[in-house]
């Protein structure tokens, strides 16, 4: 795939700097939740176990070239060091005394986090002396941070084209499952897009229709493609004016081949909020005063079908306002129908997106689907076929 594994360079003795991406949503000073955290160990384990030493280079939040004390990754130390199972030393900068101070006290195989890279400009910047100054650091570069790729930034980019570099483990499992998701899958294969808006997607969907067998639109999104194929939808969410756009897009499939699915049946009701009175009808027959809030059960059924045809899914994006019981009906159904099929050795199963993992985390399948990214919008950028420059710089 044109990039270099962890384990095809020589570690021992090397200082490794390590691109991690560990902004994790916090509460006062508890990580809420730590998987970002979790999903580098493996990466640290390696490069100790190969001899070398592990420097940590990370973003938090965004503090836009300043120093901005609440966003010091100080904060996740403590949640850092529990997950390593050993003390992490801590850089109150990332460049310059501070960091090589402690770069210098590390001992062989240590662990080492260096403050916030986005406390300097530089680092959003892609300032070629800000890379080197980190470069000055260390012997070799490791990017183990997918979510942060699509980003060409100082340590993301730049770096990567200053010292030998190379996928960490979670990177290059990112990139695997996404190859084989996408560019050489096992066939029929079928995506499934959810969300509010077509605007916010239509890359998304324009490379999809090109790639996959079968494309599933569910949640605001199969609202606009339900009006725009003439049906009324009521007080939905819907953006009416991408009517001509949806049509070109279902066009443009029916030429490549692909199936655009949109939902047979709809849950409606008049107010948006959890336990609100529904009732279930045709997706062409909303009420003028009621919103669709859901996909109903045979539009449920008809994807397990389909998801039994097939032999790779996509997914990103629930189907319909999984936060609002009992709207998540939809998307838990069709979540557990493709982990069944997972768990048998049917279907390979791939999800990213922030709204996705929180959805399939909902309908209790995380576990079961056969890779979930930790990526939010370069997940999406793979998707809609762009390059990411922070994999594009490790080849």
């Amino acid at each position: 795939m044109g990039w270099k594994s962890l384990a095809e360079l020589d570690l021992a003795g090397k200082k490794v700097l390590l691109r991690v991406d560990i902004n994790v949503p916090m509460e006062g000073e508890r990580v809420l939740d730590t998987t970002r955290i979790d999903r580098i160990v493996p990466t640290v384990k390696a490069i100790q176990a190969a001899g070398g030493s592990a420097i940590l280079l990370a973003h938090f939040d965004r503090p836009k070239g300043k120093v901005v004390p609440e966003m010091s990754l100080s904060r996740v130390r403590p949640a850092l060091s529990a997950a390593l199972g050993e003390d992490v030393a801590f850089a109150s900068d990332c460049i310059g005394a501070p960091a090589e101070a402690a770069v210098a006290a590390l001992p062989k195989g240590g662990v080492l986090l260096l403050e916030n890279t986005r406390f300097h400009a530089g680092e959003e910047a892609n300032d070629p002396a800000f890379a080197a100054d980190l470069a000055k650091l260390g012997d070799i570069y490791c990017n183990d941070a997918f979510s942060a790729a699509h980003r060409a930034h100082a340590s993301t980019e730049g770096l990567a084209r200053l010292l030998p570099a190379c996928a960490g483990l979670l990177m290059a499992e990112e990139l695997s499952a996404l190859e084989a998701a996408l560019t050489t899958p096992e066939r029929p294969v079928v995506a499934i897009v959810g969300g509010a808006k077509v605007s916010s997607k239509l890359d998304l969907l324009s490379n999809l229709i090109t790639k996959v067998d079968y494309l599933v639109i569910g949640g605001g999104m199969a609202n606009t493609f339900l009006a725009a194929n003439g049906a009324d939808v009521g007080k939905s969410l819907c953006e009416h004016d991408l009517a001509p756009t949806a049509r070109a897009i279902t066009e443009k499939a029916e030429g490549a081949g692909c199936t655009i699915i949109l939902p047979v049946d709809v849950v409606v009701a008049r107010e948006f909020k959890a336990n609100a009175a529904h009732e279930i009808v045709a997706a062409d027959a909303c009420p003028p005063d009621a919103m669709i809030l859901d996909a109903g059960p045979a539009t449920v059924d008809a994807l397990a079908e389909v998801f039994a045809k097939c032999k790779t899914l996509v997914w990103n994006g629930p189907l319909g306002a999984f936060e609002l019981t009992p709207f998540d009906a939809a998307t838990n159904a069709a979540a557990q129908a493709a982990a069944a099929l997972s768990r048998a050795g049917a279907l390979v199963t791939v999800a990213g997106g922030g709204d996705t993992v929180g959805a399939l985390n909902h309908a209790g399948v995380a576990g079961d689907f056969t890779y979930i990214s930790t990526a939010g919008g370069a997940f999406l950028e793979w998707m809609e076929g762009k390059t990411l420059p922070g994999v594009a710089a490790l080849g």
